[in-house]
């Protein structure tokens, strides 16, 4: 019996590196596009955000107000 991932558990599957921005919804690619995380809200409120929100919002967590890093 072969067990083998297949769909969405596939390892090379892009649903692995997808990321939502929290601010406009947009799919974000990681390494593909640019994706600034909250240190601190990252986890809590799975807060990312896509470069124009990061302008927007002048590189500060509307949350907790810390500073937005690149995510590698």
């Amino acid at each position: 019996m072969s067990l083998r991932n297949k769909g969405s558990n596939a390892y090379g599957h892009v649903g692995w590196l997808t990321v939502k921005c929290i601010i406009c919804n947009r799919s974000l690619l990681i390494g593909t596009d640019v994706v600034y995380k909250c240190p601190k809200c990252e986890k809590k409120y799975k807060a990312y955000f896509c470069e124009a929100d990061k302008r927007g919002l002048k590189g500060k967590c509307p949350y907790c107000g810390s500073e937005l890093v690149p995510m590698l």
